[in-house]
Order: C-alpha cells, then structure tokens, then sequence
C-alpha cells in the first residue's frame, strides 16, 4: 500500500517481526482465545427463546371492574414463567363495541372500555421490563363514523386529534360498500363487512395515514407488532403495505376460512386447500407476516376425538399450515372468537391439555389462550410443556418425524430431540428408543426427551 509509505524493504521487516512475535506469543494468544471462547459458552444460552405467544385477553375483558390494563399487571410474572415472549393485547382505540373490535376515534385511546392511554403505556412499559414485547389488536378493515352526512348516512370519521389526522368522508369508503358509500372510493378488494362502513384501502391517504397511526402506535404507545384483524377483508397486498410502512417486530393476520366438510358434518381428511390459502395470504402479503394456523386447529379439534390418523397427511407430515409453511404458522387451541364466551369453533374442552402438547412441541408460533392459562387449572402444566420446548430449542420450523397416527394415538418426534404422544392408548409399543425419558405426562399425554 504505496500510500502508507512503507517501502517494499520496511514491509518485508515488518511482516517477518509480525511473525516471530506471533509464533513466540501463540501460547498466551491461545489461552486467552479459549478463556474468551469458554467464557462465551457459558454466558450465551443454549438456544435462544422460541417465539411464545399469549393472547392477554378474552371476550369478557372489557367488563373487568378497575379495567382490564391494571388487571393484567399482576398477570406478567406468570407469563414471564411460562416463557411468553410476546403478548397480544385486545384492540386500544374508541369503539362502539365494548370489546374494541367497532373503533371510531382511532387516535382516542382513552375512550376505550379496557382502559384509558396512561395505564395502556403503564401496561406495555411493565411487560418490556421483563423482557416482553407487546401486539396491537389492528382493526382497519371496517370503521365506525362519528356523524351523519348530508344523505343521513353515518359517514362522517373523526380521528380523535385536533388536526384532520383520519379524519374521513363517504369518499373513503368502498364504493361496493352501498350502505354507506357515496359511490366515489375504489371497490373492496376484499369481503363485506356489513355491521360497519368498509374503508377503502386504495386510496393514498388511508394507506398513509393508517401507516401513521400504526406507526404512532409504536413510538409513543411502545407497541412492537400487529395482531390484523379480519384479513379477509381486504387484499392481501394492502397488509404488505402496512407491513413495508410501519416494520412490526412481529405481526399475524386473522384469515379464518371454513374448512372443507363431508356430509356427516366432520371435516374431510384432505385440508390441502384450506391451508394453502394461508400460505397464498402469507406470500401475497410479502413472506414477512405470520398467519393463524386455523387448519390445524379445525383438524386437532377433530382428530382429538379419536381420530388421530387425522395428523398425518398424505405425504406423511403435519397436516396443517405447519405442515407447509411453519415458519409463517401461529398455532393456536382457542380464541376470543373460537372459544371464552362465544365458543364460534370451541375445542374440545377435556381434550385441551392435549392440544397445548401438540402445539408447544410442533413447529409454528405457538399461541397460548389467557382463559386456559389462568382460569382453567393448566398453568402448571402449560409452563413444563413450555420449558421442555425451550430447553430443546424447539422453534417455528423444526423437523417432525410423524411415528403413528391411528384412530387413538399421535406420536411424533421433533428434531431427534423430543417425542410426543398424545390419545388415549397407553401403549406405545417399541416405538420411544430406549434414550428418552418421560419429561412430562397428563391425561391422555406424554412427552419424551433425550436423557
């Protein structure tokens, strides 16, 4: 390097010094590269935490007397116990319906029944305390107006600032949307939502000021990621746009489509379609966002009720999102919409704890539901079923290798690291090698893991 103005001679001089002095110091550079290397072995975990999601909330929680924000604070240790990672919290914004799910004044976090803007911030500073990051409930698909317009029509939006931030008119709703629209937005890219205005998700300024909201969610809410609310709503490509503008630690999309049923009312063996629309939504809306793992839960719920030769398909894997695309996949037992009080598509309640030793062994982003956590008595067994995922390193994309899926029993084993049988039948046969051993065990389950 003729600029350093060494000549050829001097960098010769220098290079054979350099070697000397390193073969003379080779013992101690040695020992201290193996101290640090050591020192790094040892602080550094095995594995780092697998995505652990929570759903903090259920269909009752708006009712909740001193506000569901405050009430939830006592709940974290408990979480941070069961090695949750990332907390999904009920919609924050005003809402004609209690449980958020009808927002207006989007800006208004104040307004809404789980609690006003301060003991949300107080919420979501407690969980970043202990290490969790937070999910907003994000409802834009549908909107509820403030006032009539000139026809009489609730059109009119106000976004809950001073400024005209979200502040709408019947322009910028779906001009499908006959209802309510004027005719003058673009027509919905996606399915009705007849309780409420459809916004139009073409237009600039929505897809803007939306962007900005979200964005507001982050920096001064302190939230990390979305929870979409009804995807289906709209395209796919206007998540990706949501999802290019704001950058979410983590997001997942509701595409809750039926299954596909046979004539007796049970669902058919083949859910190929079903899950791969999933994946289309996933792919379309950039490969980034997750999506629900509701084919899973429609076959478990069934396969549970001895039908277990469900949970293999025909190509001998996971039958679900899981089975295709785990990496994009949220599993899940139940949800304020499937299960709490509206049971829309409930699981079968004894057969819960089986479903939850499925999922937190499995591939995806396991969901954890706040109703069986807290309220019905499997806490306990829930955290061991977690830990053992933990400890295995256990994640999204992890290699199953189904061992029998008959009428009364599952057995699977993931990444050579873990076995897990779920069913009624006790007897497995030769099938756990004789280097597993019971980690944990429950009604009509059992776990294995390496000794």
């Amino acid at each position: 390097m003729q600029h350093l103005g060494f000549s050829n001679q001097k960098k010769k001089k220098r290079k054979l010094n350099l070697h000397h002095n390193w073969k003379m110091n080779l013992p101690i550079t040695f020992l201290i590269h193996i101290c640090l290397l050591a020192l790094s072995l040892l602080l550094t975990p095995a594995f780092a935490a697998p995505t652990l999601l929570f759903q903090g909330f259920n269909w009752e929680s708006s009712n909740k007397e001193g506000g569901w924000y405050n009430s939830l604070m006592n709940s974290i240790s408990d979480m941070v116990a069961a090695g949750v990672t990332h907390v999904w919290l009920p919609p924050s914004s005003q809402s004609v319906a209690p449980q958020g799910y009808m927002p207006g004044r989007l800006y208004d976090l104040n307004a809404s029944q789980y609690g006003n803007e301060a003991e949300l911030k107080a919420l979501i500073n407690a969980f970043h305390n202990k290490g969790i990051k937070c999910i907003a409930d994000i409802v834009i698909n549908h909107r509820t107006a403030e006032k009539q317009d000139s026809r009489g029509i609730w059109s009119i939006f106000e976004g809950g600032t001073a400024d005209d931030r979200l502040d709408w008119g019947p322009s910028f709703i779906c001009k499908d949307d006959t209802q309510y629209s004027n005719g003058q937005g673009n027509p919905d890219t996606g399915d009705d939502f007849e309780p409420a205005p459809d916004i139009d998700h073409i237009n600039p300024r929505v897809q803007r000021e939306l962007s900005d909201w979200m964005n507001w969610l982050k920096t001064e809410i302190g939230f990390d990621g979305w929870r979409f609310d009804f995807v289906r709503g709209y395209s796919p490509n206007i998540t990706k746009v949501y999802m290019d503008n704001t950058s979410p630690d983590f997001a997942v999309g509701e595409l809750w489509n039926s299954l596909s049923y046979e004539q007796d009312g049970k669902p058919a063996y083949n859910q190929d379609q079903h899950r791969n629309e999933l994946v289309q939504w996933v792919q379309n809306g950039g490969g980034v966002v997750t999506a629900f793992d509701f084919t899973t839960k429609g076959i478990l719920q069934a396969a549970v009720e001895r039908e277990l030769w469900r949970m293999k398909d025909t190509n001998g894997n996971p039958p679900g999102m899981i089975g295709v695309l785990p990496g994009n996949a949220v599993t899940f037992i139940e949800n304020h919409d499937t299960g709490s009080t509206q049971n829309h598509w409930p699981f079968p309640s004894d057969k819960v704890i089986q479903g939850y030793a499925y999922i937190l062994t499995h591939p995806g982003v396991p969901s954890l539901f706040y109703d069986h956590f807290f309220d019905w008595g499997l806490k306990d067994e829930i955290v061991i079923l977690s830990k053992i995922r933990t400890r295995n390193g256990i994640s999204a994309t992890s290699n199953v290798q189904i061992m029998a899926a008959d009428s009364d029993m599952y057995v699977a084993m993931i990444d050579d690291k873990v076995i897990v049988k779920i069913g009624p039948e006790y007897d497995v046969g030769n099938l756990i090698p004789p280097n597993f051993q019971i980690a944990s065990s429950g009604k009509d389950y059992c776990v294995w893991e390496k000794k």
